[in-house]
C-alpha cells in the first residue's frame, strides 16, 4: 500500500520536528495486513535519517513499537495506524523522540508518580473519532513511566481477538488482561481511575471566583472566554471538557467553517480557553448548589468552590430507552455512537431506535457496512428531514418499522434480539440482531440541582433573555436550558449571553 501524497507531505513536515533518534521494532508476517504495515514503516524510515527499523518478536503480528535507542518505551501499534489514528502515530514519534507534549506539567507529574506495572491494551477502529484520545493518553503514560506499556489494537485486523473478548464498542481498554474502560476517556479520567487524580484538598485554597462555570462544553467554554475577557477571575469545573461535541463526527453547520469534526473543534476551543488563564478543573462533577454569602458549588469529591456568580452549562446526554436489557447489554451490542462502533458490526444485523435526523443519519451510515438495518420509530411517521428519508428508502438493506414500541432487548452474554409491540394492533414481535443503536434524543444533565433552580417538566433550566435563572447570580446556558434548539452554535451564543448577564449582575450588585 503506497501512502497518498497528502499523508506523505504531512509526515515529511512532522518528521522534521523529531528531536532524537527512534528505533521502530517490527513484527511482520506474510499477510496483507503485514504488507500494509511494513509499507508505512518503510516509508517512515525513508523520510528521516533519525528513524531506524529492526525486526523483533512482539506479542502480536503485525505490530510495531516506537522506541528510544536502547530503551523500550512500551508504545506499540498492532495494525496500521492511519485514518483517525494517524495523529496518534505522529505524536508517538515526536514524543518518543523527546518533543514535549501539550499537557500540563501537573499531569506529567501524576503519570511519573504511578508505581507498579501496568499493561494497557486498547481495541479501536480506524473510523472511530473518539479512539485517538484514548490511544494518545495511554501512549503518553507509557512514554513518561517505565512501568506502563500500551498497545493499540486495530479490531479489523485482530478480529478473532475482538470476538473472543466480546469487544462490541470502541475504544475498549484492558488493563493487565482485565476490562478497564470503554468509550472516550481523557488522560485525566484514566489517572483519576488509577487513583492519582486531584482530591478535595487540592481545592481548599482556591479564592472565590467572580464567575464560575459548571460544565466545559461549547456553552461553558464560550461563557468562560467572554467572562475572562472582562478581566475578572474565571473558573471552569467540568466532568468532561468539550462535552457531547467530543462524540460528534462531522460538523457542517458551524458558520465560517465548512467542515470540522467534534474532537478537532474541542481541541481548538480548549486552546483558546487556556490563552485566557482560566482556571480549568477537569474530571470534577458538581453535586450541589447553595447560595450563602457566595454561591457555593460542592463537588462529588467533597470540595466546595465559591463564586460571586455561577453559570451552569452541564449540557445533556443520550436518552436511554429504559427497557429491560438495555443496561445489561450496553457495550455488548447496545451502542450510542454509530461512527465509533459501527465497524464492529460489519456484516451483522442491527437496529436503530429513533426516526429523527440523528437516527436516520445513523441508519444510512450503518447500511453501508452492516448486513441489514431495522429502523424503529415510536410515532406513525419518521421525524427526519425528507432528504434523509428519501436517501434511507433508496437503500436495499433497510427495513423501517413505524408506530412501534421497543419492549425488551434479549440475549445471554451479549445482545441477540429485540422485542417490539406494534402499537396499532398490540401484537408483539421479535427480531434477531446483534446490535442496537439508540438515537432517541437528549436528557439535560440537571438532576444534581434538585429543587434549587426552577426547571421545566423535561428537567431543563428555565432562563430569561439574559441567561438568568430563578436564583439571583446563577445563570445557565446551552443544552441544559429550555433553549428551543440544541445546536453547537446556539450553545456558544447562549454561553456568551450568560457571561454578559453575569457581568452585568456583578456591576449592579
Amino acid at each position: 500500500m503506497a501512502l497518498d501524497q497528502d499523508i506523505k507531505q504531512q509526515l515529511e513536515q512532522y518528521l522534521q520536528l523529531l528531536e532524537g533518534n527512534i528505533v521502530i521494532k517490527v513484527s511482520e508476517g506474510d499477510d496483507a495486513a503485514s504488507t500494509e504495515m511494513m509499507s508505512l514503516v518503510d516509508e517512515l524510515a525513508s523520510m528521516s535519517a533519525m528513524i531506524s527499523v529492526e525486526k523483533a518478536d512482539l506479542d502480536r503480528t503485525p505490530s510495531f513499537s516506537v522506541n528510544r535507542v536502547g530503551e523500550d518505551t512500551g508504545v506499540v501499534f498492532a495494525g496500521t495506524p492511519l485514518g483517525h489514528e494517524f495523529t496518534s502515530l505522529v505524536l508517538a514519534l515526536l514524543q518518543v523522540s523527546g518533543r514535549a507534549p501539550k499537557v500540563d506539567q501537573s499531569v506529567i507529574d501524576q503519570i511519573k508518580s504511578i508505581k507498579g506495572e501496568y499493561t494497557f491494551e486498547s481495541y479501536i477502529s480506524l473510523s472511530c473519532h473518539n479512539c485517538p484520545d484514548v490511544v494518545q493518553a495511554l501512549n503518553l503514560m507509557s512514554i513518561f513511566n517505565p512501568g506502563i506499556s500500551h498497545t493499540m489494537i486495530d479490531g479489523a485486523v485482530f478480529k478473532d481477538e475482538v470476538e473472543s473478548k466480546n469487544v462490541m464498542a470502541v475504544p475498549s481498554v484492558y488493563l493487565n488482561g482485565e476490562f478497564f474502560e470503554s468509550g472516550r476517556t481523557t488522560i485525566e479520567d484514566i489517572l483519576a481511575k488509577l487513583g492519582t487524580g486531584p482530591d478535595a484538598s487540592e481545592f481548599d485554597n482556591k479564592a472565590p471566583y467572580d464567575v464560575l462555570v459548571v460544565g466545559g462544553g461549547p456553552s461553558g467554554a464560550s461563557a468562560a472566554i467572554y467572562a475572562a475577557r472582562k478581566g475578572i477571575r474565571t473558573g471552569i469545573v467540568a466532568e468532561r471538557f468539550g462535552g457531547q461535541v467530543n462524540d460528534t463526527m462531522g460538523i457542517e453547520n458551524f458558520i465560517s467553517v465548512k467542515y470540522t469534526e467534534g474532537p478537532k473543534l474541542v481541541a481548538s476551543i480548549e486552546e483558546q480557553v487556556k490563552e485566557y488563564g482560566i482556571d480549568v478543573m477537569k474530571t470534577q462533577r458538581a453535586k450541589r448548589l447553595d447560595k450563602n454569602e457566595f454561591i457555593e458549588i460542592e463537588l462529588e469529591n467533597g470540595a466546595v468552590l465559591k463564586s460571586k456568580t455561577v453559570i451552569i452549562s452541564t449540557g445533556a446526554r443520550w436518552r436511554n430507552m429504559g427497557v429491560p436489557g438495555e443496561a445489561e447489554f450496553k457495550n455488548k451490542g447496545v451502542a450510542y455512537c454509530p461512527h465509533c462502533d459501527g465497524p464492529l458490526f460489519t456484516g451483522k444485523d442491527v437496529a436503530v431506535v429513533g426516526g429523527g435526523n440523528s437516527g436516520i443519519e445513523a441508519a444510512i451510515d450503518l447500511a453501508g457496512i452492516v448486513k441489514h438495518v431495522t429502523v424503529l420509530e415510536f410515532s406513525p411517521e419518521l421525524k427526519a428531514d425528507s432528504v434523509l428519508q428519501d436517501r434511507l428508502y433508496s437503500l436495499p438493506n433497510v427495513t423501517v418499522l413505524k408506530n412501534v414500541q421497543t419492549k425488551e432487548l434479549t440475549g445471554t452474554d451479549k445482545l441477540e434480539g429485540l422485542t417490539y409491540i406494534d402499537r396499532a394492533t398490540g401484537e408483539e414481535k421479535h427480531v434477531e440482531l446483534q446490535g442496537v443503536f439508540v438515537q432517541i434524543g437528549l436528557v439535560p444533565n440537571t438532576d444534581w440541582l434538585a429543587d434549587t433552580v426552577e426547571r421545566n417538566r423535561m428537567g431543563e433550566i428555565i432562563v430569561d433573555s439574559h441567561g438568568a435563572t430563578s436564583i439571583p447570580g446563577v445563570f445557565a446556558a446551552g443544552d441544559c436550558t429550555n433553549s428551543a434548539y440544541k445546536q453547537i452554535i446556539i450553545s456558544m451564543g447562549s454561553g456568551a449571553t450568560a457571561a454578559l448577564g453575569a457581568f452585568d449582575y456583578m456591576i449592579r450588585n
